[in-house]
């Protein structure tokens, strides 16, 4: 009876149109974050930007007073070469030239250095920075939309890995946020701006230039 009553009164035509239209739109509503994603991949060797970062309690956790947000600025190019420079609150420069990863702290001047190998295969980091590759290190799926933005759920493939998932979420084709969550339960929480694609690059752009004076210590 109740489809019956649904028929009697038909849309117009226009209507009918728009409810047709609603429908689809919903539908690449809904596959548009992977495609999105994807795309950003494929046309994006290098992009340069600046970043917010935080951390979010988990919850049943021990209250206790929130740290202060992080800020900085970013710039990579695949794969596996990038700079993330935190200004604030503290100065910290995290380096990578495609095969050794740099840590400076510059309130200890103190550098620690590390092969980046595998280990970005998984990381968060591989999100960005990594190769084309993606889906050899991650589980990919839609998460749905929320803040105006149409979010992607990336859950590592190796069981070693620190974190659960990373949530990324995108808007006209840029991913504008990324949600990091670790197997503790912490997340932290990144707000992507300003991104520019494909900037110019020179050959010593990810070059590490050693402080002087610094204390190195080799992992």
């Amino acid at each position: 009876m109740q489809f019956k009553m649904q028929f009697k009164m038909p849309l117009s035509k226009p209507a009918a149109l728009l409810a047709m239209a609603g429908v689809l739109l919903a539908g690449s509503v809904h596959a548009s974050a992977l495609e999105q994603f994807k795309s950003f991949v494929a046309t994006t060797k290098a992009a340069k930007g600046e970043f917010t970062q935080r951390q979010v309690k988990s919850e049943g956790s021990a209250k206790s007073k929130p740290t202060p947000p992080s800020s900085g600025t970013f710039l990579f190019a695949r794969p596996g070469k990038f700079i993330w420079t935190y200004t604030k609150p503290y100065e910290q420069v995290l380096q990578a030239d495609g095969e050794q990863l740099f840590i400076f702290d510059k309130d200890l001047n103190q550098v620690t250095t590390k092969k980046l190998g595998d280990a970005l295969g998984s990381s968060p980091a591989a999100i960005l920075f990594g190769s084309n590759d993606l889906e050899k290190s991650f589980t990919l799926s839609e998460a749905g939309t929320r803040d105006g933005l149409e979010w992607l759920k990336a859950v590592p493939k190796a069981k070693d890995s620190s974190f659960e998932q990373i949530t990324i979420g995108l808007r006209n084709g840029l991913p504008e946020a990324m949600e990091l969550k670790d197997s503790f339960g912490q997340t932290s929480v990144l707000a992507l701006s300003k991104i520019e694609k494909n900037p110019a690059l020179t050959a010593t752009s990810f070059k590490f230039v050693m402080p002087k004076g610094a204390d190195v210590f080799k992992n």
